[in-house]
């Protein structure tokens, strides 16, 4: 990534808007396991609970083999092209066919009646009201943050290894998108962009890079039919933002794959 730019990414469809949200959790996942105070252990469990949501109302186990199973099949069709590195091709592909094993290994769907753990499903019951989990609420989750390091990595292990195998997926499938289609440089007149798509092609995902320099956010909307983009200043008093009065140069990038 340009450090002198900014990228704001739009999913164009609900798989990938699913997507992207998982990414992002799982990041903030990592972040606090590395922590071993017990605000990090809290913040750890809290997002576990904002997971497990996600997955029960999605069957992601589905969605995302679909999604190895299509990207498989297009770079499938490159294997004759003689400019593809067809070593790297054949990789790539291995491990689309690994995940995709690990995936369907995995009986059934995952969501909250895969965590065994009574303690677990306790926080989880408690997590949506504020502060709904303090000491009074769940002794057992007040005594279970005093016990030794050991003891709540364990249980935390326990909890995250069974998403390893669809995040690993949810990471080849965004990674692909990512590296795909070509990026154009732009014009929003006053502030102001819009796109019409062609239904025919599989649009996945819009980037639209920003110079730093430029003191507007670009505020996206869209679909399959089309993509809006206002650039909007920061209002952090209580003024509403508004949009820029100046035409706004960017680049967008369409991933399509």
């Amino acid at each position: 990534m340009n450090q002198d730019t900014i990228n704001y990414e739009f999913p164009l469809n609900e798989r990938m808007r699913v997507f992207m949200r998982l990414e992002q959790l799982f990041l903030q996942l990592d972040h606090f396991m590395f922590g071993s105070s017990v605000l990090n252990n809290r913040a750890t469990i809290s997002t576990l609970v904002d997971i497990l949501q996600i997955f029960s109302r999605h069957d992601l186990k589905a969605e995302t083999l679909k999604e190895l199973e299509r990207h498989a099949n297009r770079l499938n069709q490159l294997s004759n092209n003689q400019e593809v590195d067809t070593h790297r091709l054949q990789q790539i592909l291995d491990e689309l066919s690994t995940t995709s094993k690990s995936l369907y290994a995995r009986n059934g769907k995952i969501d909250i009646s895969s965590m065994q753990s009574t303690l677990f499903q306790a926080i989880s019951q408690r997590n949506s009201i504020p502060s709904g989990t303090c000491s009074f609420d769940i002794p057992a989750y007040h005594f279970w943050l005093q016990q030794s390091d050991e003891v709540q990595q364990k249980s935390i292990h326990s909890w995250v290894s069974q998403f390893a195998p669809i995040r690993k997926a949810i990471g080849l499938t965004l990674n692909f998108l990512r590296l795909s289609g070509e990026s154009s440089k732009q014009i929003a007149k006053q502030g102001f962009f819009q796109d019409s798509l062609e239904t025919a092609q599989p649009y996945q995902l819009a980037i639209l890079q920003l110079d730093k320099s430029i003191p507007f956010y670009a505020e996206i909307s869209g679909g399959k039919h089309r993509i809006t983009a206002r650039f909007m200043n920061l209002e952090m008093g209580m003024n509403r933002p508004k949009q820029a009065n100046c035409d706004i140069p960017f680049r967008l990038h369409y991933c399509i794959f």
